[in-house]
């Protein structure tokens, strides 16, 4: 069975009624442009008839031709079609033959259908139809079944050379899309197959060609994780009620312009059905207005307060276009995790403001996390948690003492005090912050800055290292009210946990089952030492992978979770995504 749906689910040419309106406006001007304008013929020869038994030759000539122009003009075969895989489509065709693959004669063989069909519904697996020749394809088509009595277009040779190009250009780089993903690899992926060689695209016609389903080739080319998997299947429900085209009043934020600033917050709340359209702005009050606010606020999940703060005015300029690209990116970002992840692994994803503990595929504990604030990021990283430590230290960060205890001591020395921190020594001696010369030192100095254990230390009771080299780890936390805030990007870049306690003694419990012959702490010794407030190192044995990851949207019972874009990353992925402005 091929892939069914229920949203722009229909044959591409006979079904364009449920369209959206830029299909039919670009179709049509395709339609009219090739149909009128005898220049937008392929350059490589003038249109002529040719006979049904000679079209598979005559094409394939044509198409040797055509892909020497794209290996020489990058990747254009004619001037209205770039082909965006040009080496792929050049091997293929050197391996698999100079003919037609996609048609026989004069008739366009059934995967030719299947690969458009696939095109036009794309979005049900986060792509962009406009990637894939979807227009052009759609011109081709319109001729060639406009030609019913089969002597005008089905006798053009360079039509079917151009079709099976596009066709070709299509499967190549959907094969690659639904693999790969768009995004560039990172430091933390963990793909080993970045690279798709030539004859990989070709197996996968190969299968294609003789008998498998599409449908069949992309479920095996996809990832299998629960996540993905998950976030796929809230897309038809986001489809239903999304409008990718429609535009919405832009809120400027900061407001410079305080009238500007109210009269466009005073539109975008009507196009949410939060104000009466028969109102204007000059005639509602302003206690109608806050109540607007609050009213979004509650179904946003964010504080309410009644005041237009930097989140909700990002969440107020965020269209459903832009919700796609977040699913998009989203669902490409799952492709470069490992293709089998670990049996038990802890996962943070930072725009969640979320820590899950997973085993065995299923989640056995949650926790609300502070991540780091939009100048402190936390980072996206692969560790394993190797050890705890009960009523840590704080030594201070060299990047926090440059940019904030650095300035604040050269003001105040007595700023240290007040902190809790101590300044050490390189003998290891405590330093009065009084005399030492602050102002000669502009970034770095010769000290360290402790904050002792105990209740109020940045760390809270306990903390849990791993290997990174971003000097950030997971701990408790002496600020636990950060919590019952919405926003939680607040921290210097380390998470804050707030859950820790089970994660900690999940930690203990799993080295005591898989300890074997080896050394193991006790559950016990470690209550005892949180209980008189003793500072211990805990190595863990059995290392918990750890992925922290930066992941916008999420799916739950068949509908998709959007989270802001805390870091604006995805706003700058969006430029591998070049279709879609």
């Amino acid at each position: 069975m091929e892939l069914k749906t229920n949203h722009y689910i229909c044959h591409p040419v006979c079904c364009l009624a449920k369209a959206p309106v830029w299909l039919h406006f670009i179709i049509g001007i395709l339609f009219l442009f090739s149909c009128g304008n005898e220049e937008n013929k392929t350059e490589t020869v003038t249109a002529k008839k040719i006979r049904p038994e000679q079209m598979d030759e005559s094409a394939g000539n044509l198409i040797r031709s055509m892909m020497q122009k794209a290996m020489q003009d990058s990747g254009r075969i004619n001037v209205r079609i770039q082909l965006s895989q040009p080496v792929q489509v050049d091997s293929f065709y050197r391996k698999k033959g100079f003919t037609t693959h996609w048609s026989e004669r004069d008739s366009l063989l059934a995967i030719a259908d299947t690969i458009v069909n696939f095109i036009y519904s794309a979005r049900y697996h986060g792509l962009f139809p406009e990637n894939y020749h979807l227009f052009h394809l759609f011109s081709v088509r319109e001729k060639l079944r406009g030609d019913s009595s089969g002597k005008e277009a089905r006798l053009d040779a360079a039509l079917w050379a151009e079709n099976d190009l596009l066709l070709t250009d299509a499967f190549i780089q959907l094969i690659q899309d639904i693999k790969l993903g768009r995004l560039p690899q990172d430091s933390v992926s963990s793909r080993k197959d970045s690279v798709l060689l030539n004859d990989f695209f070709l197996d996968q016609f190969i299968k294609f060609r003789y008998g498998a389903s599409f449908s069949s080739i992309v479920a095996s080319l996809e990832p299998v994780h629960k996540g993905y998997h998950e976030l796929k299947s809230g897309i038809a429900s986001f489809l239903q009620k999304a409008d990718l085209e429609k535009t919405y009043t832009f809120v400027p934020f900061p407001a410079t312009d305080s009238f500007a600033f109210k009269s466009s917050l005073f539109k975008r709340l009507q196009e949410e059905g939060l104000i009466p359209d028969s109102l204007t702005y000059t005639d509602t009050s302003k206690a109608l207005i806050v109540a607007a606010i609050k009213e979004y606020q509650k179904k946003s999940g964010f504080t309410v307060d009644g005041v237009v703060g930097t989140q909700t005015a990002k969440r107020l300029n965020t269209s459903d276009k832009d919700r796609f690209f977040q699913l998009a990116i989203t669902l490409d970002r799952y492709k470069l995790l490992p293709e089998q992840m670990p049996e038990k692994y802890v996962w943070v994803n930072i725009p969640a403001y979320n820590l899950k503990l997973v085993e065995h595929d299923s989640v056995i504990l949650e926790s609300k996390i502070v991540v780091g604030k939009p100048k402190t990021r936390t980072p996206v990283l692969n560790s394993a948690i190797s050890e705890m430590i009960t009523f840590p230290q704080w030594t201070i960060p060299a990047s926090i003492i440059e940019k904030e205890i650095l300035p604040a001591v050269k003001r105040n020395p007595e700023y240290l005090i007040k902190k809790g921190y101590s300044l050490i020594d390189k003998e290891g001696m405590e330093v009065d912050p009084f005399t030492v010369e602050w102002v000669k030192y502009k970034k770095t100095i010769p000290y360290k800055v402790v904050q002792g254990s105990g209740d109020d230390n940045a760390l809270g009771i306990l903390k849990f290292n791993f290997s990174n080299k971003y000097a950030v780890y997971l701990h408790d936390t002496n600020q636990r009210y950060f919590f019952s805030r919405v926003e939680r990007a607040l921290s210097h870049g380390c998470v804050r946990v707030q859950d820790w306690k089970t994660l900690a003694f999940y930690i203990l419990k799993n080295d005591s089952l898989n300890a074997g012959s080896r050394n193991y702490t006790p559950s016990d010794s470690v209550k005892r030492w949180l209980s008189v407030k003793e500072k211990h190192i805990v190595p863990v044995r059995n290392r918990i992978p750890l992925f922290i990851r930066y992941f916008t949207c999420e799916g739950k019972n068949g509908t998709i979770i959007f989270y802001d874009d805390i870091y604006n990353e995805d706003a700058e992925l969006r430029k591998y995504y070049s279709a879609i402005k």
